[in-house]
């Protein structure tokens, strides 16, 4: 129900936009987002696009993929050879600075010179702002990361669903009677995306409150503090509560083990409730709960922001032909009604609001979940360079099977973050 009214909600959009150019003057813009194959969004996407291009006449030549550290690395590089695209949905902090310093995106405050409306609909107090206190991108849907669990799993170990008080001892204990039980407690591929446990580890050894401080050093207190969070993903792989193959399946894989009834706990964003909201058997065998706390951290407290946005580059806004079909653009797709058809329990920066409708069971945990968490965070990495983040990221798995300290993987990192 909530995928018919979110595709009507667009086609019905199409009667209403102003064409912005005449058919016969239609134009093609590249744009590149992470809405890729699995992302739970990708069937709005299309629709929104769809209806986009009737309206215009223009044409959207799509190069959206999964986000991961490769499709990161992608986009950087397309920048740096001149082949980035008209329009890019993109991450708002730290990985977008090198496309923003070398000039390559426009400021809000520039392209509302000429289009004074831009954005008008959006928080602007809740707009990523540069390193050069610009603005450059229009945000979409924010997101939370929080503890996905199988519940038919849980009940056939006797386990009972995590609450806001869960404990790490807790956590322990449940992870050990699952694995006891035949199960995999722990879904996650440690090779493709161990940064959802690393956040709420180095959140478990802190605070929410100086969650995002990055280390100096290594002997700082934040850096202290990420080699006790590392270790504490070494002692869950020596635990076994990691699936067999972490270090070499995909998170696809891992993620399918969780969706198949073969793991119980997922550490995940809000965009996979749309995958297991399209791909679940039986969507009730789903929730959304609460990572275990430790320490000074509660388990009702959580990650959480509005990471990304819609970025155009220098170049389609110097192009005569592309330049108001890319604010077009990206004004239909952030516009209250199409933007409303990708949010479910997700935070946005509409001036009005989203208006979502028909959420199901796994959408309603969620939205519970989220009313009882008490203070957020937002991801810590996102602050690092992409070169350390990446670094730091590989060597996890070196880090779990002793090839390398966390002392000697964190300086590493730290030494690409310049």
């Amino acid at each position: 129900m909530k995928k018919l009214i979110s595709i009507l909600l667009v086609l019905a959009m199409v009667f209403s936009f102003v064409a912005v150019t005449a058919a016969d003057d239609s134009v093609t813009i590249n744009v590149v987002t992470s809405y890729g194959g699995d992302d739970g969004n990708r069937k709005n996407f299309e629709a929104a696009v769809k209806a986009y291009e009737e309206a215009t006449g223009n044409k959207v030549n799509d190069g959206s993929a999964t986000s991961n550290e490769d499709w990161k690395a992608k986009v950087l590089t397309d920048f740096e050879t001149g082949s980035e695209p008209d329009v890019l949905f993109y991450f708002t902090n730290a990985d977008a600075e090198p496309f923003v310093s070398a000039g390559k995106v426009v400021s809000i405050e520039e392209i509302r010179k000429e289009y004074p409306e831009y954005a008008a609909n959006m928080k602007d107090s809740m707009m990523a702002v540069a390193a050069d206190g610009k603005q450059y991108s229009v945000p979409s849907s924010g997101y939370w990361e929080n503890m996905f669990v199988n519940k038919k799993v849980l009940e056939d170990c006797g386990v009972a669903i995590p609450g806001p008080d869960y404990t790490w001892d807790q956590f322990l204990q449940d992870c050990e009677t699952i694995k006891a039980n035949g199960f995999t407690p722990i879904a996650c591929s440690l090779v493709e995306v161990p940064h959802y446990w690393f956040e709420f580890m180095v959140m478990n050894n802190g605070t929410v409150a100086n969650h995002l401080d990055v280390p100096a050093s290594v002997e700082d207190e934040a850096g202290q503090k990420w080699v006790k969070g590392l270790n504490d993903i070494k002692d869950l792989y020596e635990r076994g509560f990691f699936p067999a193959n972490t270090l070499t399946a995909s998170d696809a894989e891992t993620v399918e083990l969780f969706n198949a009834g073969d793991a119980a706990f997922l550490i995940d964003g809000s965009w996979k409730v749309g995958y297991f909201t399209q791909n679940a058997a039986d969507i009730n065998d789903f929730a959304i709960a609460y990572v275990p706390g430790k320490g000074d951290r509660k388990a009702s407290e959580a990650i959480g922001g509005i990471s990304m946005g819609y970025f155009i580059t220098t170049k389609a806004w110097n192009d005569p032909a592309k330049r108001e079909a890319a604010v077009k653009f990206v004004e239909y797709l952030t516009s209250d009604e199409v933007l409303s058809t990708f949010v479910t329990t997700e935070v946005t920066a509409l001036a009005n609001g989203a208006k979502p409708a028909g959420l199901n069971p796994l959408q309603q945990s969620a939205a519970d979940t989220n009313a009882n968490v008490t203070a957020i965070a937002g991801a810590v990495q996102d602050l690092l360079t992409a070169e350390a983040r990446g670094d730091l990221f590989a060597n996890i798995q070196n880090i779990v099977t002793g090839k390398i300290t966390a002392e000697d993987a964190l300086a590493a990192a730290l030494a690409l973050n310049k």
